[in-house]
């Protein structure tokens, strides 16, 4: 388990972590979210012990990382995917770190197996893929079997397969009972991958709580409808107190009502319906309104773009 309480990281003026509580269970896969220059490395590397809190403590197990006896069997992390000698090839990379940790050498092929670089663990470091790294990284992170692991951005230059390979295990290690904290900017495959989330902004603590709470608490849920008298449904629904939006092929999206009352008010006032699809919230929906105020780099767009983008969003949810 991960124990977070009060930990606070300062360098200089320069506040990244602020008086960040937050507990990391076991037994599910917690993601980790936040904007670009959210505190969420600097958050990892004080649970490592690779910073040191200015205040507060980061635990793993109820003890900072620096006292583990055993580090590679307790605790297995990835967050620099580079951080590779070039001419060392794959298999050597993971035989000298099994060798400073008493670890025997038929783990480092299970694990080549394991992420898929048993054929080329000859091959250097060197000149290796962005994915590929990653995939030695995770092999790395899992050599000493631990209990307890830290992966930062590891979908990072992977292909759709490794991709859901990612999801798969992650959801796996967590299955075995093991703490396993998932840091990501892939929105939709972190709702398809995290049961927990812990969310910041400018180092401090947005939310921490289930995956869909999350979802439920900080996004609209809406309902596609396609009837033939449009009219009729729109102004019911309008009087309902909800709000209609139509897209270009006649696809209709209400707002703030659930689909069971629209289906009643369309009984009611002699609509047909020919489709009634409640569209749940997404987790980048609700990331984006619960850190709006929180991202450090906001890029500018061009209001007659904007404009565009805000008519082909419309139309794309009426599809």
């Amino acid at each position: 388990m991960i124990e977070l309480q009060g930990a606070t990281k300062r360098y200089g003026d320069t506040v990244a972590v602020d008086d960040l509580s937050f507990t990391v269970k076991p037994g599910v896969v917690t993601g980790f979210l936040g904007p670009n220059g959210a505190g969420k490395t600097t958050t990892m590397r004080l649970i490592l012990g690779l910073a040191s809190p200015t205040a507060g403590t980061a635990l793993i197990d109820g003890q900072p990382f620096r006292r583990a006896a055993d580090p590679l069997r307790e605790v297995g992390a990835l967050l620099d995917a580079s951080a590779l000698q070039g001419r060392r090839s794959i298999r050597n990379h993971l035989l000298w770190l099994a060798q400073s940790g008493g670890l025997p050498k038929a783990r480092v092929t299970e694990m080549l197996e394991l992420v898929g670089l048993g054929a080329v663990a000859g091959r250097p470091c060197h000149g290796l893929s962005l994915g590929m790294r990653q995939r030695l990284g995770i092999a790395a992170a899992l050599l000493g079997d631990p209990k307890t692991l830290l992966f930062d951005e590891p979908v990072n230059g992977l292909d759709p397969e490794g991709v859901a390979w990612i999801r798969t295990l992650m959801k796996s290690l967590a299955a075995e009972g093991r703490t396993v904290f998932l840091s990501s900017h892939l929105m939709s495959e972190m709702q398809n991958t995290a049961d927990a989330l812990v969310v910041i902004g400018r180092g401090k603590l947005i939310a921490n709580c289930a995956t869909n709470e999350f979802i439920d608490a900080h996004s609209e849920h809406t309902v596609q409808v396609r009837t033939p008298q449009v009219d009729v449904l729109t102004a019911a629904v309008t009087r309902a107190g909800g709000r209609v939006t139509e897209a270009a092929d006649g696809m209709l999206t209400v707002h703030g009502i659930d689909a069971q009352r629209i289906g009643d008010l369309a009984y009611e006032n002699g609509a047909r319906l020919y489709a009634l699809i409640p569209s749940r919230g997404t987790l980048e929906d609700a990331f984006m309104e619960t850190t709006a105020s929180e991202t450090e780099f906001q890029s500018g767009v061009p209001e007659q773009h904007a404009s565009d983008e805000r008519m082909n969003t419309s139309a794309g949810r009426g599809a």
